[in-house]
């Protein structure tokens, strides 16, 4: 049985990025590689196994039911959007996959409004194929339990959080009912989830906000000055007030700040902390929106960074009422599975796009807050570093 089953079995992202690429940006190209954080090996012929997964992906198409939930629940994504997703098919040559002294090598190119949305359904393919070929089985009642009671525990200290997991994820089966057990106990603290497919199949929310991908194309078409400012401006373009959450640590968060205009600070309505100390980040964020005569009270921030429920619970507290605070929390939830075993830490990334077929590649560049967060070429990253002051 395939792994990805459906077209909505993906993050909000991938298709809010698609559309807004494919409005201003249709003739746009880029590169995906696949990056494993933590170097590991996998087994002999695992790459034929994505292969053959991604094979599966290109039967997929959306049915019926799928189409008038997302004309329903989605309804920034206007109607030739979705009239794209029903006649959409996943093409895998679209994909290389090898493997390499034990180390699995994914690339995906094309048009950049189609080829975005091969990134979580990869890396979702890679993390449950990896369990299942390791020998590694989940604990689903140590599962259950403990899903139970961190929806409990969220409740009770009315954390508003959404589900993130779907990345690596232990399985979708894992996935899924982690997502019936929120829905059931969390409550209203339970606003919903970013996996669409999930979303649909639940009846919950679908959550989400925009990707490190966006600002990174801009760096590499417009320059790493200008990159946090053009593609916030053409976010707004797109979107014109929905989906207002900014990602802002795509070339660190200090320079995001120094971008971060009132005009911006007023439209959007939330940040993303997505790496780094998140109370110093808390601490920036209040300072910046006061500065910009902006209250901080009516703005949010949406922590997404390694999360677990004490965590959470720390840093709402650490808040107050400074600042409203909501979480995404990912895979403390979809791979607590027991039995010590511990999620992937996998990533694709943009590293090259190009305006049109005919123009010459440029690499894109991610600068986390935390230097092992950082993708892209080192001379690459060097040279955005020095652009922006960062050395």
């Amino acid at each position: 049985m395939a792994i990805i089953k459906s077209i909505l079995d993906t993050d909000l992202y991938k298709f809010t990025t698609s559309y807004a690429y494919s409005k201003l940006f249709p003739r746009a190209y880029g590169e995906f590689e696949f990056v494993d954080r933590s170097n590991g090996d996998y087994p002999d012929g695992f790459d034929k196994l994505v292969q053959q997964e991604l094979d599966k992906m290109s039967k997929l198409s959306l049915s019926k039911g799928e189409e008038d939930f997302v004309r329903k629940k989605m309804p920034y994504l206007p109607p030739i959007y979705i009239d794209f997703l029903k006649g959409f098919r996943f093409d895998p040559s679209e994909v290389e996959v090898s493997m390499e002294n034990n180390k699995l090598l994914i690339r995906a190119t094309g048009l950049l409004y189609r080829i975005t949305l091969w990134e979580t359904p990869i890396l979702a393919t890679v993390s449950e194929l990896y369990f299942r070929e390791t020998g590694q089985c989940p604990d689903m009642e140590y599962m259950e339990k403990s899903a139970i009671e961190k929806a409990l525990k969220l409740k009770e200290n009315n954390i508003i959080f959404s589900l993130f997991g779907m990345r690596r994820r232990f399985s979708f089966d894992v996935e899924d009912r982690v997502t019936e057990l929120l829905k059931q106990y969390a409550g209203s603290s339970f606003f919903g989830t970013s996996n669409v497919y999930l979303a649909y199949k639940h009846n919950v929310n679908v959550s989400g906000t925009h990707p490190h991908e966006w600002v990174q194309f801009h760096g590499s078409i417009y320059g790493y000055k200008m990159a946090n400012y053009m593609s916030m401006e053409n976010w707004i373009n797109v979107y014109d007030g929905d989906l207002g959450t900014v990602l802002t640590d795509t070339y660190t968060t200090d320079v995001f700040l120094h971008n971060f205009s009132k005009k911006h600070a007023a439209l959007f309505t939330s940040l993303r902390h997505d790496s780094g100390d998140p109370l110093l980040f808390i601490d920036k964020a209040v300072r910046r929106y006061e500065e910009l005569r902006i209250n901080p009270k009516l703005k949010y921030i949406v922590f997404s960074d390694s999360l677990n429920v004490d965590k959470a619970i720390n840093i709402k507290d650490y808040c107050g009422d400074r600042i409203g605070a909501t979480f995404g929390i990912g895979t403390n939830l979809t791979n607590d599975v027991g039995n010590s075993i511990k999620g992937m830490n996998i990533v694709m990334k943009l590293f090259r796009c190009k305006m049109t077929a005919g123009d010459h590649w440029h690499e894109c560049v991610k600068l986390s807050d935390v230097e092992g967060k950082h993708t892209g070429s080192e001379r690459e990253i060097r040279l955005a570093q020095e652009t922006l002051d960062l050395r």
